[in-house]
């Protein structure tokens, strides 16, 4: 009877015993993660510390001969060409003329004064195509300029409306808001409703996109205007509603935008220059592609060149 407990006695003095010389290894198992995590880390770290010379050399020499920098002593079979420092200087080395650069320009109605006014001529590269186009573009608008100023004769209301062609398009410019506004108020005057009225039935037919785009002068607005901002977009949207409401303009062919007092057309602060800067214009849009509508205002300015002549 006494062997029993004795043998199992012996047994748990063992099973401490065995505890005791094996101890739980479970953490070598993150140990060895986190090792190996390091050394893939440092070999990404030493490859791209590690740079190809002769590699960078030839890529350094072919970037200046592709500027024309240096002279290459391999034959170029590729299609482009180099242009030169000197080209770049001149613009000879461009096809890229003022009007390529109003049209893309944001809808200001400015000048891009980086520009030289003489290279407002018909570049060589333009095909006889995109100028047939070109030409064909220009002309309805013109129709569109006529048919306005024939009814805004007939209502007395040719004053306080000018007319621009530029890359985008037709420029429809309503200048002087106190003709069309009231102080810090989007509602159009009677006489405001006049000019609309001739505006509209034109613009209804002429199978033209157009955007109605405010514009305001310097001096802060106030109430109920916090902003320029607001300010201008609302008088834009009374000039559209105005369009699509009573002039029965396609709501899915006209858009409008504020400018605040961002994009002036006089730079001083004369009544002159802050009535020029007061403004809205309803751009109709060019229907032809930004290469062809491009080559707009060199034709526009050719036709005045003529005239004058």
């Amino acid at each position: 009877m006494s062997a029993n407990p004795r043998g199992r006695g012996r047994g748990r003095a063992k099973k401490s015993h065995d505890e005791a010389e094996h101890p739980d290894e479970r953490w070598m198992a993150s140990y060895m993660d986190m090792i190996t995590v390091l050394m893939c880390m440092f070999l990404v770290l030493f490859a791209m510390s590690t740079v190809d010379q002769q590699k960078y050399i030839q890529l350094k020499n072919s970037l200046a001969t592709g500027f024309g920098e240096v002279k290459s002593q391999k034959i170029d079979t590729a299609s482009g060409t180099v242009v030169t420092k000197d080209e770049v200087k001149d613009g000879s080395g461009y096809s890229v003329d003022k009007s390529q650069a109003d049209h893309s320009t944001a809808s200001s109605g400015t000048k891009d004064t980086n520009v030289d006014p003489a290279s407002t001529v018909v570049p060589t590269t333009a095909t006889k195509a995109d100028v047939a186009a070109a030409k064909k573009e220009l002309d309805d608008l013109q129709a569109i300029e006529q048919a306005i100023k024939a009814n805004l004769a007939k209502a007395g209301q040719t004053s306080n409306v000018q007319f621009t062609v530029d890359a985008r398009g037709l420029t429809v410019r309503l200048v002087g808001s106190e003709t069309y506004f009231t102080t810090n108020s989007a509602d159009l005057s009677d006489q405001a409703k006049r000019i609309m009225d001739a505006i509209a039935p034109v613009l209804r037919t002429s199978g033209h996109d157009v955007s109605v785009e405010g514009h305001a002068d310097q001096r802060n607005s106030t109430a109920p205007y916090a902003t320029n901002w607001e300010l201008s977009a609302a008088r834009a949207t009374g000039v559209l509603r105005d369009l699509v409401e009573r002039g029965g303009m396609p709501a899915d062919h006209v858009q409008s935008v504020g400018f605040g007092s961002s994009r002036p057309l006089a730079k001083g602060g004369s009544d002159a220059d802050m009535t020029l800067n007061r403004r809205v214009d309803i751009v109709v849009l060019s229907n032809q592609d930004q290469d062809v509508s491009a080559l707009m205002p060199a034709l526009a300015k050719a036709q005045d060149g003529a005239r004058a002549g």
